[in-house]
């Protein structure tokens, strides 16, 4: 009797003991189903969810539709193409080469690909993880070149273009611009030391070993992928069933990207950086050191993984965009969680939703806000009084002196201050004096510097070293002749030709795959577009001042060289 009455007791402690886990795990489910509601329902693309503690998986849901076409719907199984997020699996496949002694991180990448250029500096497999080459994206130059990104892009497409370059965009080590060129170049580069094609030696030695049935490199854009997601895109100025037009992705090239996963395998890989399975237990130290300048500045981009904050706590992780696809993947080592979104819709904002849940996980963790001590220096909490007067002459766009393809327009909107980078989205901003704005998404701010005329043509970018840049437009409109500007400007390493004609008093750029746009006078010989793959364009004159040719720019190529062809050049039957 006293037995029975004790194992009573013991089973009602034990069930009074996991009852309110089970009630919080509930509630924590519920909170976040609620993040995501908005898409749980039929006709919408939507995302699948992870959240993975002590290397399992604690929640696991879908939230809207696969493909719109046949409603299939998104699980935690749905297959995604996760864009940029690819980037460490392949820094972690180079990784493992190195333990291997199949390759070393500082041998110079012509060692393995001989048909990239000779550009008089070694560009070494690190520059390439770190972003610190200096080579141009490949994705630029093939829209600079004509294409479109939704056409057919496969390896050797991108290869031919790397092998025609005859200048880099800064000196490698020098500076950090993300280039998916670079992880192009590793995995081929891993495909030459192991003898095998990239996509296969990666199921074979990582994927497999994981247990990540359901991942690969996807490198060949025909090939047929059952219970994958497809991705879409608002449909502007439309409601209903025809809200949503599809996103079309072909590629057939790996390594920067083209990795397909799911939630439950992404899994698996967060739990491969608390517990490395492949490879020595130090490889994890390896894919997380940050990248380094030659001049000493720290980069928060380290091996296909970026350094983050938020709230007081580090993470690291990276996020991806490609078509329609977002994906985002972060984990806090400390706390121990990690966090997974991947999207099919472009407007989905999944580094949003993963911070998101991160406040629901790790609230007890994060720093309770203190008030702020008495200081003649104000503290970047975003409360700082700002006399909203003073943006007037801040407002506009500054091209960065050292890539003058980037830029960064600053503008207001009521009482909030926003910033966006070429190619990025827009970013909030907020005062920490009368001169300096900081940003709360990444560690960086930026000092506007007022001339003694009182008049703001200078800032300084600070972020991983300080950049300054130029102001681009809002300036004076220059008088000048438009005529020497007129014609057709060829490039022999993209093999494509632009116009600039004359119309009234405008100047026209002209191609022959992307149409007409206005081009605008923002300086002595210096032209701006609207286009995200030609955006600045400076004027090159021989010494007796007759154009010889044009200088194009964007966000991650500088200065390609288009040279002005005769006028007769494409005169009939010469």
């Amino acid at each position: 009797m006293k037995a029975s009455l004790r194992l009573n007791i013991l089973t009602l402690v034990f069930a009074a003991g996991i009852l309110p886990a089970e009630c919080q795990t509930s509630r924590m489910a519920a909170k976040t189903d609620s993040l995501f509601a908005e898409w749980n329902k039929p006709g919408m693309p939507g995302a699948a969810v992870g959240v993975v503690h002590a290397g399992k998986l604690i929640y696991a849901k879908g939230f809207g539709e696969a493909d719109l076409e046949t409603g299939a719907k998104i699980g935690p199984e749905t297959i995604f193409h996760v864009a940029s997020v690819s980037k460490q699996f392949t820094a972690y496949a180079i990784v493992l080469l190195a333990e291997q002694g199949k390759l070393s991180l500082d041998d110079d990448i012509r060692k393995y690909i001989p048909e990239v250029p000779d550009f008089g500096k070694t560009i070494t497999i690190r520059h390439l993880l770190n972003h610190t080459s200096g080579l141009r994206d490949q994705w630029n130059l093939l829209a600079m070149a004509g294409w479109q990104l939704d056409d057919v892009i496969t390896k050797q497409h991108v290869m031919n273009l790397v092998t025609r370059q005859k200048e880099l965009n800064f000196e490698p080590g020098s500076a950090y611009a993300y280039c998916n060129t670079g992880y192009t170049l590793l995995a081929e580069a891993a495909s030459r030391v192991t003898g095998q094609p990239f996509a296969y030696w990666m199921e074979r030695n990582v994927f497999k070993p994981l247990g990540m049935k359901n991942t690969q490199f996807f490198d060949n854009q025909e090939g047929i992928v059952k219970g994958r997601a497809y991705s879409f895109h608002r449909t502007p100025g439309t409601i209903g069933p025809t809200m949503f037009s599809k996103s079309i992705l072909s590629y057939g090239n790996v390594g920067a990207t083209s990795l397909f996963t799911t939630v439950n395998d992404l899994a698996l890989w967060i739990d491969n950086f608390r517990n490395p399975q492949i490879g020595t237990a130090t490889i994890m130290k390896q894919m997380l050191e940050r990248g380094r300048l030659t001049k000493g500045d720290t980069l928060t981009y380290a091996f296909g993984l970026v350094h983050g904050k938020h709230k007081g706590l580090a993470y690291y992780g990276h996020d991806g965009a490609d078509a329609g696809f977002r994906s985002s993947l972060i984990y806090f080592p400390k706390e121990d969680y990690g966090f997974i979104v991947l999207s099919n819709q472009a407007e989905f904002n999944p580094p949003k939703k993963n911070l998101e849940m991160a406040d629901l996980y790790l609230s007890s963790f994060m720093k309770e806000g203190k008030p702020a001590a008495v200081s003649p220096k104000p503290a970047p909490s975003g409360a700082y009084a700002f006399d909203s007067t003073l943006f007037r002459a801040y407002a506009g766009s500054y091209a960065l002196d050292e890539a003058p393809g980037f830029v960064l327009k600053f503008w207001r909107d009521g009482n909030n201050y926003y910033t966006q980078a070429t190619g990025q989205p827009s970013a909030a901003i907020f005062p920490s004096s009368d001169s300096t704005f900081f940003l709360k998404v990444v560690e960086a701010s930026v000092v506007f510097h007022r001339a003694k005329d009182g008049k703001v043509n200078r800032i300084t970018l600070q972020q991983n070293g300080n950049h300054p840049g130029t102001r681009v437009n809002g300036q004076e409109p220059v008088a000048t002749d438009l005529v020497p500007f007129v014609g057709q400007y060829y490039s022999p390493e993209l093999e494509t030709i632009y116009t600039i004609a004359q119309k009234g008093n405008e100047l026209k750029i002209r191609h022959i795959h992307h149409g007409e746009a206005d081009l605008k006078i923002v300086g002595k010989d210096k032209l701006n577009a609207p286009w995200w793959f030609v955006q600045n364009i400076e004027v090159v004159r021989n010494p007796s001042g007759a154009v010889t040719g044009i200088k194009v720019s964007n966000g991650r190529v500088v200065n390609l060289w288009f040279k002005k062809l005769p006028d007769d050049f494409a005169a009939d039957g010469k």
